[in-house]
Parts: structure tokens; C-alpha cells; sequence
């Protein structure tokens, strides 16, 4: 790439790289050069570098892995597990308008496996809610709510198209959701699903359990969230534990700390 004068470096940077991923150069979820690898190619500081890439991050073009690198993005929303959001969040990060289409929203008799989660009495009452969530009006996810009756009560009337239960229960009455539990799985979509979904029966999805607590680990609602695998993605960054490399790294550490003290 030859540099022009008058434009700012990071900005051809990151022009240079888009014209990379549009003309099939590089393709959808090939890992690009490390940061210190295009500081080099390009001549310029990391910091440079750093911005470019934050630009192309912006527009979805590209996303980050942290301590894994960045990736050419194909199409799908990506997201993290690292922090609880609701729908809306999710979706904001990646530059699309959340909203709603409500499909029920009544009273019924508890199930077991409901009662275990949300930790109510067997043949409780509890209020289910099912929802298409939509990105930029398309279907990304379908979900089922069950919330005990008292948390059901408090979001009866809020118009569930347009907010979560997130922004209601904590702006509205200064319930924080604090903390959530998730499971994974694969699943497939039957014919009602599928048509929620506007997928073809069969599909393929990913089923997300989720359990969401307020303080004292008290469950505010239990839920089942159906999301299309063609429009989102998950990442999940872990460290090993206990790792004989990592009580070398802190033994080094520590004797580092000992002869600087001394």
C-alpha cells in the first residue's frame, strides 16, 4: 500500500483492509495479521493499527477476540458471555435496533421443571411470556419467560415490544438483575418454531437456558431463547486454572516482587 499524503494513516489502513475483505482477499472468518504484524507491513504504531481496526470492528466488518486476535466477520452478530445483557444490549454493540413482537403473555399453572428453577411452590401460578426478538425488524430469537406472579404483575401494562424486562424491573422499580446463569445446547426447530423463526423446519438452532437472579440469588425469571445460528454467534474466553505454567508464572512473580522489596 502506497502511503498518501494528507490522510490520515489509519484511515488507509483501514480502507486498505476493507478493499482486502470486499474483493475475497480475505475471507469470511479468516484471522487477520496481528496488531505488531500490520504496525510492521504498514510502518506505523500499534496505537495507528489499534484504530483502524476499531473502525472496521464499528462497521461489523471485522471482529475481535481478546488475546485471540481479530477476524473477518461473517454477517452474524457476535457476543460475549463475559458480562449479562438483555436483548437490546446485545444487540446495540453490534449497531442494530432491538424490538419486540409479543406472541402470549398469560397466567399458568408451574410445570416442575419451571418450579425447580424459579424455586416457587408445585402448582404455583407463574406468568409465561413468549416473544420473537427482532434486530432491524428481522427474527433473530424466539423466547419463553416464566417469571413468578409478583414480577409478572410489576411488567403487565409496559409495552414489551419496544423494552426489555431488564430496563423495566431496574429503572422502573430499582430491581437490579444481578447476576444469570446459562446453559447451552443444540437444537432444531419444529414447524411453529421455524415459523417464528422464518427458517425452514429442521433447522438447526441454539437453545440458551437462562436463569436471572436479583440480589440475595433470588430468580426473577427463567427463560428459553431460541436463537437463529445464521444471525448470531457466541465466544467465550477462558483461562486455565491451577495450570502448572500459570504457578510458574506467579512464583516468578513473586520472587521478581521479593528482590525488588529487598
Amino acid at each position: 500500500m502506497d502511503i498518501q499524503e494528507g490522510i490520515p494513516l489509519h484511515k488507509q489502513i483501514s480502507d486498505w483492509l476493507r478493499n482486502q475483505v470486499n474483493d475475497g482477499s480475505l475471507k469470511k472468518n479468516e484471522k487477520l495479521p496481528s496488531e505488531n504484524e500490520l504496525s510492521d507491513f504498514f510502518n506505523v504504531s500499534r496505537v495507528t493499527v489499534r484504530r483502524a481496526l476499531q473502525t472496521l470492528e464499528n462497521e461489523q466488518l471485522i471482529y475481535r477476540c481478546q488475546g485471540v486476535g481479530s477476524f473477518v466477520s461473517d454477517n452474524r452478530t457476535h457476543q460475549s458471555f463475559t458480562e449479562l445483557k438483555d436483548f437490546e444490549e446485545e444487540l446495540s454493540g453490534a449497531g442494530l435496533q432491538a424490538s419486540s413482537k409479543v406472541i402470549s403473555f398469560k397466567q399458568e399453572k408451574v410445570t416442575p421443571e419451571i418450579c425447580s428453577y424459579l424455586g416457587v411452590k408445585e402448582n404455583a401460578i407463574v406468568v409465561k411470556l413468549e416473544r420473537v426478538r427482532l434486530g432491524n425488524g428481522q427474527p433473530i430469537a424466539y423466547d419463553i419467560t416464566w417469571l413468578p406472579v409478583f414480577y409478572g404483575q410489576l411488567i403487565d401494562g409496559y409495552d414489551l415490544q419496544e423494552t426489555t424486562l431488564f430496563k423495566i424491573l431496574e429503572n422502573e422499580f430499582e430491581i437490579p438483575v444481578d447476576n444469570g446463569c446459562y446453559r447451552l445446547e443444540a437444537a432444531v426447530a419444529d414447524a411453529s418454531l421455524a415459523s417464528q423463526l422464518e427458517i425452514e423446519k429442521h433447522t438447526p438452532v441454539l437453545l440458551i437456558n437462562r436463569i436471572s437472579y436479583t440480589f440475595g440469588n433470588k430468580p426473577v425469571y427463567f427463560q428459553k431463547r431460541y436463537y437463529r445460528n445464521d444471525r448470531m454467534i457466541f465466544e467465550i474466553r477462558t483461562e486455565r486454572r491451577n495450570s502448572d505454567v500459570k504457578k510458574q508464572n506467579l512464583t516468578a512473580v513473586s520472587k521478581l516482587h521479593s528482590s525488588v522489596n529487598i
